[in-house]
């Protein structure tokens, strides 16, 4: 029986007959989207104990929901600029389906950010998970597009950039707001 964690497995290990078949599985592309939200979630409870561990609610509080919210949106992005990275610079023959199923299915390791609040060595765990999913993502995007070693790397590399800049900019904006929520508790119990 294939079960969703059976093929979150699969496509950890790099399972390239895996790729192939989710690819062209249609049925497949509702569970791809909740393994996001599922390994999404899983960085946000991460975030949110680091929080909690830091001592401010309000910083843990904003780091669950902008985690959440940040993982679901860029496996978006990333599919679709992917997807036109790869079909108007190199002319490969895909439907956006095709990536969000494979690219969904890869982003299972970074479920390893759930580990992200243990001291010295959480991010590394975290960044480990990013690192094998970002791996994970290649292969499917290799086999969802049909494109050789140079221009799936050239396709990933675009859309990971684009997808890092995004991220970057939305956590310096819930940052900010995170300092806000924390001065302004500091401000309520001063009083």
């Amino acid at each position: 029986m294939n079960t969703m964690i059976d093929r979150v497995i699969r496509a950890a290990m790099l399972d390239k007959a895996f790729y192939n078949k989710v690819e062209a599985d249609t049925s497949l592309t509702q569970e791809a989207l909740i393994v996001v939200i599922l390994v999404s979630l899983a960085g946000s409870v991460g975030s949110f104990i680091g929080g909690m561990i830091g001592g401010n609610f309000g910083s843990a509080l904003l780091a669950l929901i902008g985690s959440l919210i940040t993982g679901v949106v860029t496996y978006y992005i990333w599919a679709y600029v992917t997807y036109f990275v790869g079909t108007q610079l190199f002319g490969a023959t895909a439907d956006p389906g095709e990536l969000l199923r494979v690219l969904g299915y890869a982003s299972g390791p970074r479920a390893l950010s759930i580990l992200s609040f243990i001291p010295c060595i959480g991010w590394l765990i975290a960044l480990a998970g990013g690192i094998w999913a970002l791996v994970a993502g290649f292969l499917g995007v290799r086999e969802a597009l049909d494109l050789d070693t140079t221009k799936t790397l050239i396709t990933v590399v675009i859309g990971w950039v684009i997808i890092f800049v995004i991220t970057a900019v939305v956590t310096a904006v819930l940052g900010v707001g995170a300092m806000g929520l924390g001065a302004a508790g500091s401000l309520l119990r001063g009083r």
